[in-house]
């Protein structure tokens, strides 16, 4: 076979010469010469392909040569010769599939001549690795659904999924053929053919490519968490997964609503509309995302002010948004729900503690007779809880934060270290301390904060940031260098910035009167709270990971028989 489509003069049937005898080889003659002209993607008659043909047969071979290399110049320029567009001339790919063919059929050939060892070699070099993996799956299917006969069970999903999109209509408009029916036979084998219903949850837990989806698809419903404190207004949307949840949108802004509380026990007009314009971008967020079980909350600020309950209405009718007053509590159990998948697992007690902007929760976790207990069931070993009046705006607002010195740091010291006095179990707490297997947990964004100092980041990263582990003389540092630090630099700290440049010294002092009041060699970062314990609470009271886990071990027993 040529460039050009045409095959060489010297293939084909003889044609008798003048003197009777067998002249040259034609291709032209015989009856198979209109299948090898379409073969050959030869034009129509009379054009320059006929002309090559002529030259062909007339024995020029010189003539031949030549129109055999320029054949696809001469038939272009022939065409626009004559006012004819240019023909688009696809045998080069119909020269390419018969030449794979040949290849194909010649290897298999070759295959079946040779011996049984060299024939599988031979077999495997023309088998392409696609269609080999289809051969296996196949070979799968047909070993599962033999062994499923065997021991009447249902047929697996995959075979559930198989049948469904066979049943279904093609794209194209076209029907297919029905299939036969065999559900009776299917009965006698033990089998039992599943409902629409199944059929459609199946499908749904599917993946584009008839895979089970880690998160199991569009079926698992979205929750949200609402956290509105006295510094931030903060929202966390997720949806439920095997381990946990993944979070698919959140939303903070810092709106101070808890400002100047402490001295006129009233939410201010500004501090008011700086939250309803946060609470109603939460409300749209939640209704475009289409979340069905949440659960909104409002701390110290709300708590503490006289007209907190007014706001908690103008909230309602401004917003939609139905918040709730938590008591301190509630606070502190929902900090360890959120914080607990970070406590160490060979740990005998934890201080955890979350600095807010209004008030302080300091919980003291006895773990010694946990019993393996890890995550949300640690809430079940809280022995005991404080919750301090102090809070990093309040403090700020009585001592001032812009220009601290090592004298007013040490009253902001001094009033956090006040409050302390009022818990009951102080002493058995040194006591567990002093085993050495207890471990501070801190969430609050003054802790983040000198995370990402001490880390050197040259911008905030939570995933970084969160689950480290600081030595009691790195937080000391911290403290040290923050305190030392002037306004200006705090406010181009990347980690700080202008919203929090005011107000990070007092919890620092805040986290210096808990570190004097029980000493512990290491303390873990936690860049998560309220909002993951609001979660974590909501999708355990549903059951989502007991059920799966349930099913998972229904599934391994049933297919383990």
């Amino acid at each position: 076979m040529t460039e050009s489509g045409q095959e060489p003069p010297g293939i084909g049937r003889r044609t008798a010469d003048a003197s009777g005898k067998n002249g040259t080889r034609s291709e032209f003659s015989g009856p198979n010469r209109r299948r090898r002209k379409r073969r050959s993607g030869q034009g129509p008659k009379g054009g320059a392909a006929t002309e090559q043909r002529s030259a062909a047969s007339s024995g020029d071979k010189a003539d031949v040569g030549q129109l055999r290399h320029d054949s696809g110049h001469v038939e272009h320029t022939q065409s626009t010769q004559d006012g004819a567009p240019p023909v688009e001339r696809d045998g080069a790919k119909r020269r390419k599939k018969r030449r794979r063919g040949r290849s194909d059929t010649d290897g298999r050939n070759a295959a079946h001549a040779a011996g049984p060892a060299d024939q599988a070699q031979s077999i495997d070099s023309v088998t392409s690795p696609k269609g080999k993996k289809a051969a296996n799956r196949r070979g799968r299917r047909r070993w599962q659904a033999s062994r499923n006969a065997k021991n009447g069970r249902d047929p697996k999903p995959d075979a559930i999924a198989g049948q469904a999109s066979i049943n279904a209509e093609p794209a194209n408009g076209h029907s297919s053929p029905p299939l036969k029916d065999d559900s009776k036979a299917q009965e006698a084998r033990g089998h039992r053919s599943p409902s629409s219903a199944q059929q459609a949850r199946t499908n749904a837990d599917r993946g584009p490519r008839g895979r089970r989806s880690r998160n199991n698809g569009a079926r698992a419903p979205l929750y949200a968490a609402l956290d509105l404190g006295t510094n931030n207004c903060r929202l966390l949307i997720a949806r439920p997964e095997e381990r946990g949840f993944r979070v698919v949108d959140a939303y903070s802004r810092i709106v101070r609503l808890g400002e100047g509380v402490g001295s006129n026990k009233r939410l201010s007009s500004a501090a008011m509309d700086r939250a309803i314009d946060a609470l109603d971008n939460c409300h749209r967020k939640l209704a475009d995302r289409g979340v069905l079980r949440s659960r909104l909350i409002a701390t110290e600020a709300c708590r503490a002010a006289e007209n907190g309950a007014a706001f908690i209405e103008r909230v309602k009718s401004e917003t939609g948004l139905a918040l709730e007053v938590v008591n301190r509590e509630t606070e502190a159990r929902l900090a360890v729900a959120g914080c607990a998948s970070l406590v160490d697992h060979q740990a005998d007690g934890v201080i955890l503690f979350d600095i807010g902007g209004g008030s302080s929760e300091i919980v003291w976790l006895d773990l010694r007779n946990r019993c393996g207990a890890r995550g949300y069931a640690l809430t079940r070993f809280i022995r005991s809880w404080i919750s301090l009046p102090v809070g990093v705006v309040n403090l700020a607002e009585r001592h001032g934060g812009v220009h601290v010195t090592p004298d007013i740091f040490e009253a902001m010291v001094d009033d956090a270290a006040d409050h302390l006095s009022a818990f009951s179990l102080a002493d058995t707490l040194s006591e567990a301390i002093g085993t050495g297997r207890v471990h501070m947990l801190g969430t609050s964004g003054t802790v983040t904060t000198l995370a990402g100092v001490h880390l050197g980041l040259p911008r905030y990263d939570r995933r970084k940031v969160d689950g480290t582990w600081l030595d009691d003389d790195d937080v000391a540092r911290m403290i040290d260098q923050l305190r030392d630090m002037p306004y200006e630099a705090r406010v181009e700290n990347p980690c700080i910035g202008a919203d929090r440049a005011d107000l990070v010294l007092a919890g620092c002092a805040i986290l210096e009167a808990i570190r004097r009041r029980w000493s512990c060699s290491r303390l873990r970062v936690a860049d998560r709270g309220l909002r993951e314990g609001i979660l974590t609470e909501l999708m355990a009271a549903d059951g989502v990971w007991s059920h799966r886990s349930q099913r998972k071990r229904q599934d391994r027993r049933r297919w383990k028989d």
